[in-house]
C-alpha cells in the first residue's frame, strides 16, 4: 500500500480490517507521517513499512517497530516492497506526481495495480499503458469516477462505446461568477461540499482541475479519444460515472460517496464481498440533479480535453504546474482564480513533444514546477 497514511490508504485498511481475512497488508508506506505509519504498522503488522523521506526515516528508533515488521527506505525501498514474489497487488496511492514512481515500480515487477494516483496516467499514460502490457499487469482504478466506468463497461464490449459520461460535484463553487472565483479564501475552497480529501486534491475539485485530470486518466486507462468523454455536474455524487453504448443505452453506477466501495472493488476484483461502505437507502425519496458544466468558469476542463487530446509531454506539464500553483495558493501566494490560467499559460508555451521517454516526462514536471514560480515572481 503505498500511501497508507493518507484518505485512500486509511479508508483502504478499513477495507482490509473489516475483509474476514481475505485481505492482509504487506507493505505500508509514507513520506513524512512517522507517526501514524507506526501506529498502522502495530495494527496490521506487514512484513515491511516504507518510509520514502531519508531525513524522517534517520528519527525513528527501529527497536519500536513491531516484532517482524522491517523498515525500507526511500524509492529503493519501494522497489523492493513492491518487487517481492509475496506481494500480490499494490495500491498506488500517493498523492500527485510523486506516485508515478511506485506505480512503475509495481507495474515493471509484474503486478497487479490498484490505481488511486491518477498523476500516473495523467503523466505518462502511453507509458503506463504499454509497460503493462508488456509485463501483462492488470491496472484496476480506485477512483469513484473510473471505477464507475470500468464497472459499467462490463455491461457491453469495448467496441460497443459511444462515450462515457464523467460526474462531478461541481465543488463548492459551481454557481459562483467568474467575478466572486477572485474572492475565494483557502478556507473556503477546502470546504468541500460532499468528499473529505487532502487539501490538494479538495483544491483541485474546487477548481474543478481533478475532474480536467479525470479527463486525461480516462483517456489512457479504457483506450479512448477526447471526443468520446463528457462532464456533467451531478451535486449528490451519488451516480459515479456512466458510460452510454452504441445503441443509446447508457449503464450508470450509484452509491453514496464512500471511497471504501472503489477501494474494495478494486482490491477484490473480480469478485464482490460484503462490505463496509455506505449504501443507499432505498426507503428514502431522493432526486438526482445533473447539469453541463460551465467551461468559462471553469478553464480546467478545456485544458483536460486539450491534453487528452495532445498527449505526449502537456501531460506532465499540466499536472507539474497545477501541483505548484496549488501549493502557492495554500501558501497565499497565488489568488484561487490564477490557478488555472497560469497552468493554461505553461501548457500552451512549454516546448511540446509528442513522443517523450519516461526522463523526458520527469524533466518537463520539473521544468513546469519552476515556471510556475517564475510566473508568480513575474
Amino acid at each position: 500500500m503505498l500511501g497508507s497514511t493518507g484518505s485512500i490508504g486509511r479508508n483502504a485498511l478499513e477495507v482490509i480490517a473489516n475483509s474476514g481475512g481475505e485481505l492482509c497488508a504487506r507493505v505500508l508506506s509514507a513520506h513524512t507521517n512517522l507517526d501514524l505509519l507506526l501506529e498502522q504498522a502495530i495494527r496490521f503488522r506487514p512484513r515491511w513499512i516504507v518510509l520514502t523521506d531519508p531525513e524522517k526515516a534517520v528519527q525513528i528508533n527501529r527497536s519500536d517497530l513491531p516484532k517482524g515488521v522491517e523498515m525500507l527506505v526511500g524509492v529503493e525501498g519501494i522497489a523492493r516492497a513492491v518487487g517481492d514474489a509475496e506481494t500480490d497487488m499494490v495500491l498506488s496511492a500517493i498523492v500527485g506526481s510523486a506516485g508515478l514512481q511506485g506505480t512503475w515500480a509495481a507495474l515493471e515487477a509484474g503486478k497487479s495495480v490498484a490505481l488511486a494516483n491518477k498523476e500516473s496516467l495523467v503523466m505518462a499514460g502511453p507509458l503506463v499503458m504499454q509497460l503493462a502490457e508488456e509485463k501483462h499487469a492488470q491496472i484496476v482504478p480506485v477512483d469513484s469516477e473510473h471505477s464507475a466506468i470500468f464497472q459499467a463497461m462490463q455491461s457491453g464490449r469495448r467496441s460497443e462505446v459511444e462515450r462515457i459520461i464523467l460526474t462531478a460535484s461541481g465543488g463548492p463553487f459551481r454557481s459562483r461568477t467568474l467575478e466572486q472565483l477572485a474572492e475565494v479564501s483557502v478556507a473556503e475552497a477546502l470546504a468541500h461540499p460532499t468528499w473529505d480529501m487532502g487539501p490538494k486534491v479538495t483544491i483541485d475539485s474546487a477548481t474543478l482541475m481533478n475532474k480536467a485530470l479525470e479527463i486525461i486518466e480516462a483517456r489512457w486507462l479504457f483506450n479512448i479519444s477526447s471526443q468520446q468523454i463528457n462532464v456533467m455536474i451531478h451535486p449528490q455524487s451519488v451516480v459515479h460515472s456512466m458510460v452510454e453504448f452504441v445503441d443509446g443505452s447508457v449503464i450508470a453506477q450509484l452509491s453514496p460517496p464512500d471511497m471504501k466501495l472503489p477501494i474494495q472493488y478494486a482490491l477484490t476484483w473480480p469478485s464482490r464481498y460484503c462490505g463496509v461502505a455506505s449504501r443507499v437507502d432505498w426507503r428514502l425519496a431522493m432526486h438526482l440533479d445533473f447539469e453541463p458544466p460551465d467551461f468559462q468558469r471553469f478553464g480546467a476542463l478545456e485544458l483536460g480535453l486539450e491534453v487528452a487530446r495532445l498527449g505526449g509531454t502537456s501531460g506532465a506539464v499540466l499536472n507539474g504546474a497545477n501541483e505548484a500553483a496549488v501549493a502557492a495558493f495554500l501558501d497565499g501566494r497565488l489568488g484561487f482564480h490564477q490557478i488555472v490560467p497560469v497552468c493554461r499559460d505553461i501548457l500552451r508555451n512549454h516546448n511540446y513533444d509528442p513522443s517523450p521517454t519516461l526522463a523526458d516526462v520527469l524533466a518537463m514536471d520539473r521544468w513546469a514546477r519552476k515556471e510556475v514560480l517564475r510566473w508568480i515572481a513575474a
